[in-house]
């Protein structure tokens, strides 16, 4: 538990938690990023140990309750990596469970990726029938005793979340103009039906819950400010047996709040122009988030590991997924 009393603050146009904040923090998205003290705490795992760890929980998490939900979800054997392929990262082993659901059960790609000693990392794209919210849970090894995360429920409509002040408001029609009032709109429903209390309380535990998280850099990259969410999370946190637990239940919570949207008819787009819409949008999206991946991958393993496995996490960007087409 932090030391210091602390609070995050999740200021949503819907929702707007009390909170008491230290200074110096930084709010972004939505998110005040509290860089908090960092004391000595001894890891109880290897960092090798917390990856195997999170990835064994990942598979389980696909393995048995995705696939249960959805039972069309079938494996994209074209273009997963398996044992058997000995793919290596960086050195490491690495593999690819890739999936989809095409037609009514509208899952364009799903990435179960994993590398040795590496990272953990689970990312969910929708098809264009529904607004269910894109996926991402993302944990990779930042040195011999932490851990970086980055997590986000990606809304599924521009809210131009990337204009938003230090006062927390976003231009108007003066600026805009009659834009103004979409974007909004796209704000208020993603607040009101994913960002909601349920799914902010589950994010306000686990910054409070983990030792010693810190706030990661906020990210300047183009592509990173046009795709994150307002729920979005990226912190730095000691590797510790209850840490890595946290991490797992947390994961698996986002993904079951994530299988409630996926199967309920509510977020379903009307037949037609809405699905046309919701189809354009995603194709931008999809290379945008390709785009930023590539960035943060190139960064971290170089150009061409990087770019093998930014390409390989996200899938297909030419497949259409409209009605049952793959």
């Amino acid at each position: 538990m932090l030391s210091t009393t602390v609070a995050i603050c999740w200021k949503l146009s819907s929702l707007t938690a009390t909170c008491a904040f230290i200074p110096q923090s930084r709010t972004f998205n939505g998110i005040h990023r509290i860089p908090f003290k960092k004391s000595e705490l001894k890891a109880s795992l290897s960092a090798a140990e917390a990856i195997q760890k999170l990835a064994n929980a990942q598979d389980d998490l696909v393995d048995n309750t995705i696939a249960s939900k959805i039972p069309d979800l079938g494996k994209k054997s074209d273009v997963s990596w398996t044992d058997d392929d000995k793919i290596e990262i960086n050195g490491k082993s690495a593999t690819l469970d890739a999936r989809d659901a095409p037609g009514p059960a509208n899952i364009a790609w799903l990435s179960n990726l994993k590398i040795e000693d590496t990272l953990s990392s689970l990312t969910i794209f929708n098809g264009p029938l529904s607004n269910v919210p894109h996926v991402l849970f993302r944990c990779f090894v930042k040195d011999d005793d932490t851990l970086s995360l980055d997590v986000d429920l990606r809304p599924r409509a521009y809210g131009a979340y990337e204009m938003k002040d230090e006062e927390g408001n976003y231009p108007g029609p003066d600026k805009l103009g009659r834009d103004a009032f979409t974007y909004s709109g796209n704000r208020k429903e993603f607040d009101t039906h994913i960002g909601n209390a349920k799914v902010v309380d589950t994010l306000q535990f686990l910054t409070h819950s983990l030792e010693d998280a810190i706030a990661n850099d906020l990210s300047t990259n183009e592509y990173d400010v046009l795709t994150c969410g307002p729920l979005a999370l990226s912190l730095s946190i000691p590797i510790s047996e209850k840490n890595v637990d946290l991490l797992i239940q947390t994961r698996k919570d986002i993904v079951n709040y994530w299988l409630e949207w996926a199967t309920s008819e509510d977020f379903d787009h009307r037949p037609g122009a809405p699905v046309n819409s919701q189809y354009v949008y995603d194709s931008k999206f999809r290379i945008n988030a390709y785009s930023g991946l590539l960035d943060l991958y190139t960064e971290l393993l170089g150009k061409g590991d990087g770019t093998k496995l930014a390409a390989a996490e996200s899938g297909p960007l030419d497949e259409a997924y409209v009605g049952g087409g793959s």
